[in-house]
């Protein structure tokens, strides 16, 4: 079934609204994912400190909404201070990207934000497109605005291409949470599919992994298509190879973090895993992910993987389940080669190997 990208934001409305800007108070509001599915909480922010703080301690995940969190950031950076003249504000500027960028690495989004926000705001200083520190700060919160709207319309046109790896009745496996939690949408990267698919009346299930150790499928997923109305099915980590083993899925979805020019693909812990085993099943593997997620400059060994608090593992919402200090490994991320990724579907069509040539091409084009 084919449908255009006007056609479809007037089928689908997302239920999920994880970040708002109130541009009158210049607050910008969170669903604390954290909390999720027990509570619905929400946080007020107002710094770029306190922005920080909220995606270092994954109120906010996921790439792309770390990425427009990222943008409204930079925008409190000039509306909770008195900055009085534009060099204080570029240099105000400069001083949120240091403190954002810092708060999660791996994630491309939230660099690429910062640094579009911040050159945004050289140029218009620069070509006198903006005369005061108000002009500056309407400037930018329209620019933040452009990177949610782009991102929402992206994840549209994701759904429509990867609609035509859907079929009526599949079941998708997929890891972690890449739906509208993680890109702030309410829509998705890896989930775009399925929630199009659903709005145009094609049966599609999904069986969601636990994600451990923060538990993002059995919290953030499952929680995210029951509130759509979308069959699902949660697993354990560890029976991710039966479940393909026993034909219950008929492809495999995942979105992303980062994704190299030659293809590797940056995703939460055990993407890799469920990409070797779909290879070697014959189960296509998808990752999706907009124009955003991509690094053309660096290579494998450039990336340095996230890791986090040992206790995320020792635990499990605080409540004991190992030894006390035990030795703990607790990378955030895996990379997933090339050769496993059967295509990467993106705003832009998708992707085929080899991904070292047709990367550029989609990208440039």
């Amino acid at each position: 079934m084919k449908v255009s990208l006007a056609e479809l934001k007037q089928m689908y409305k997302p239920k999920l609204k994880p970040i708002i800007w109130d541009n009158d108070n210049n607050v910008l509001t969170l669903l604390d994912q954290s909390a999720l599915p027990f509570e619905t909480t929400y946080v007020n922010l107002k710094t770029p400190e306190e922005i920080a703080s909220s995606i270092k301690l994954m109120k906010v995940r996921g790439a792309p909404a770390i990425g427009i969190t990222a943008a409204y950031g930079m925008v409190t950076a000039l509306t909770s201070s008195s900055i009085s003249t534009l060099d204080e504000a570029i240099k105000s500027l400069n001083n949120a990207k240091k403190v954002l960028d810092k708060a999660r690495p791996t994630a491309v989004n939230l660099s690429w934000a910062t640094s579009n926000m911040l050159t945004k705001a050289n140029e218009a200083i620069n070509n006198g497109e903006v005369k005061n520190v108000k002009e500056l700060i309407d400037l930018l919160k329209s620019e933040a605005k452009k990177i949610f709207d782009e991102e929402l319309d992206a994840e549209l046109q994701m759904g429509i291409y990867g609609l035509e790896k859907i079929n009526d009745g599949d079941t998708v496996l997929t890891q972690c949470n890449a739906g509208g939690l993680a890109t702030g949408t309410g829509l998705g990267t890896a989930l775009a599919p399925v929630k199009v698919a659903q709005a145009l009346g094609i049966k599609v299930s999904v069986i969601a992994p636990e994600t451990r150790p923060w538990l993002q499928g059995s919290r953030l997923t499952v929680y995210e298509l029951m509130t759509e109305g979308i069959p699902v099915t949660l697993i354990s980590d560890t029976t991710v190879g039966l479940v393909m083993y026993k034909n219950m899925v008929n492809s495999v979805m995942v979105g992303a973090d980062r994704i190299l020019s030659d293809g590797h693909v940056y995703n939460k812990i055990g993407t890799f895993k469920e990409a070797v085993i779909a290879h070697e099943l014959g189960i296509p593997f998808y990752a999706l992910a907009p124009m955003s997620t991509f690094d053309l400059k660096n290579t494998v060994n450039d990336i340095v993987i996230e890791e986090r608090d040992p206790d995320e593992v020792r635990t499990v919402r605080g409540v004991p389940i190992a030894p006390p200090g035990v030795k703990v490994y607790n990378p955030v991320f895996d990379v997933t080669p090339p050769k496993y990724v059967s295509g990467i579907i993106t705003e832009k069509g998708i992707i085929y190997p080899p991904y070292d040539k047709n990367i550029r091409k989609v990208i440039e084009k």
